[in-house]
């Protein structure tokens, strides 16, 4: 039981909730694409985010007084939840490992936090009331510009993202290089060879996460979106509580966030249905 309270084992507390939040923030992809609202100052559960409505100039006569114009808003609700996962350090795993115990420790628990932030961004991608593509589809490169025409003929403000299955990815990527066959026709050919970077279309960077789920007809739902299309609201970010649980000789770390997701501007954002078959 000594083991439990050495400076050892504190250090290491600390360096597993450090490398957690380190990777939760580093291997979140789509929370870093979407708008995000730190609440953690604020009382309650739900924020309420304005939507500004566009409004327009005109032309001034000189010596004229200007009228003013109404500009209208509306607001979308947030609310925040819980989420948690899990892992028990055994005293036999903090004494005997081998390998880097926070690191692994750390990675995992921020890795399950990450992944669940993404999800359920994802999860809005179903929700634009527009997009490309049918089932059975394969994407192509014509779909993604498209998709980013009709952001900018909405007036949708900041840099597009589109994420996509990896399944997708893999077409996409067939389309720009010619089947694979041709690694030297132009810019975004070379870059989809040499790294496996998908590409950055008509000024749309794209991505690919396998979070995206496939449904059993073998599609998916990916989204092509500008920042404000989504919102991303965080009460706390990661945080991890140990507790000694002396049975099990062991200790359980907890590692809870509090955030919520929601869409905010549904012309700002395009579903994208295609084929995830390889």
């Amino acid at each position: 039981m000594a083991a439990s309270t050495t400076t050892t084992l504190d250090d290491l507390f600390s360096n597993i909730i450090k490398e957690a939040i380190f990777v939760s923030q580093e291997t979140s992809l789509v929370r870093n694409l979407v708008t995000t609202y730190d609440i953690s100052g604020e009382a309650g559960k739900v924020v309420q985010v304005p939507v500004y409505g566009e409004t327009t100039a005109s032309a001034l006569t000189e010596g004229s007084d200007m009228s003013s114009t109404a500009i209208s808003t509306t607001s979308k609700s947030i609310t925040v939840s819980e989420a948690g996962v899990q892992a028990l350090l055994t005293d036999m795993a903090a004494k005997s490992a081998m390998g880097d115990v926070a690191g692994d420790l750390g990675r995992i628990l921020g890795e399950a936090v990450a992944k669940k932030m993404d999800t359920d961004l994802i999860a809005l991608f179903a929700g634009f009331s527009t997009g490309q593509g049918t089932a059975a589809q394969e994407i192509t490169v014509a779909d993604i510009v498209k998709a980013a025409t009709v952001l900018s003929a909405n007036n949708a403000t900041g840099t597009p993202s589109a994420v996509i299955h990896p399944y997708q990815a893999y077409q996409l990527k067939s389309n720009l290089t010619n089947a694979f066959v041709n690694p030297n026709g132009g810019d975004l050919q070379n870059e989809a060879m040499r790294t496996g970077f998908v590409a950055n279309i008509a000024g749309v960077n794209i991505y690919e996460s396998s979070n995206i789920v496939i449904d059993g007809s073998g599609d998916a739902i990916g989204a092509l979106f500008t920042p404000a299309a989504l919102g991303l609201a965080i009460k706390w970010d990661i945080n991890i509580e140990p507790q000694r649980d002396a049975s099990m000789r062991g200790w359980e770390l907890n590692a809870t966030a509090c955030f919520g997701v929601g869409e905010l501007v549904d012309t700002y954002g395009q579903k994208l249905t295609f084929d995830a078959a390889l």
